[in-house]
């Protein structure tokens, strides 16, 4: 399948897609305390998300139950809420889709639930970092196996591993599309498609300790590490536009 070149008023409606879940992230980052259970943090996140005139695009979505994918500690990605209370030391990672005018939105983030280990802050930094120096690297015709490079360069490079078999995805009128974007590199970087302008896709780092190898719980969606150990997730959705990408995603 071909990667979709959007127009600029498509681009427009992806971006006031993405809009809304940078500001119901900043807004969950900002209100998250210790003592929330992570239903409160869902049913907010999904008011404020509606608020903005937008439909929580993850509820529903292959079976998900929830608007909010809450990652608690070991669970990396897909994490449902349930009646956990937050406890100081947690980390939490919020993943978040939208639906505006039949185009959609996606971010997340890693958040410290109050004072952290030294530990945990690095592979918060790790996911993060490694998230915005890619789209700093991002011009038009390099290939996505160099971006995928580009990723698992700067996460190892910190002393950690990618979480494998899982990646970012193009999105645009459907919330996941092509192309799959790993973490880390799969064959040669001068294969593959190349990035253009009018691509819109999202970039997903999902960081492991000592092994990237997944493990799907018995509820069938939330991912650890085969470590066992705590994970961490950042993602953005960009298009290219002149060359260069722009960050739809952000506040």
């Amino acid at each position: 399948m071909a990667i979709a070149l959007r127009k600029p008023d498509e681009i427009a409606k992806l971006a006031k897609a993405g809009e809304a879940v940078g500001k119901t992230l900043k807004y969950l980052q900002e209100t998250v305390k210790p003592g929330m259970s992570l239903k409160e943090v869902d049913t907010m996140g999904e008011e404020y998300l509606r608020n903005l005139g937008a439909t929580p695009s993850f509820k529903g979505l292959y079976g998900f139950p929830a608007a909010v994918c809450t990652s608690l500690n070991e669970v990396v990605i897909h994490g449902i809420p349930t009646d956990y209370i937050l406890q100081e030391g947690d980390i939490l990672g919020l993943d978040i889709g939208s639906k505006v005018d039949g185009y959609y939105g996606d971010a997340a983030i890693t958040m410290a639930i109050g004072e952290v280990s030294e530990e945990d802050k690095k592979l918060i930094e790790c996911s993060r970092g490694a998230l915005y120096h890619a789209i700093s690297q991002i011009k038009e015709g390099m290939r996505f196996k160099e971006l995928s490079k580009i990723l698992e360069d700067y996460i190892t490079g910190a002393g950690f591993i990618p979480l494998r078999n899982y990646c970012g995805h193009g999105i645009g009128s459907r919330p996941h599309d092509e192309p799959n974007i790993p973490n880390y590199l799969e064959g040669k970087t001068n294969q593959g498609p190349k990035i253009k302008n009018g691509m819109v896709f999202c970039i997903e780092p999902m960081i492991c300790h000592k092994d990237g190898n997944p493990v799907l719980l018995e509820d069938e969606w939330s991912v650890v590490s085969e470590d066992g150990l705590r994970t961490s997730h950042y993602e953005h959705q960009v298009a290219i536009v002149d060359g260069k990408a722009v960050i739809l995603t952000e506040a």
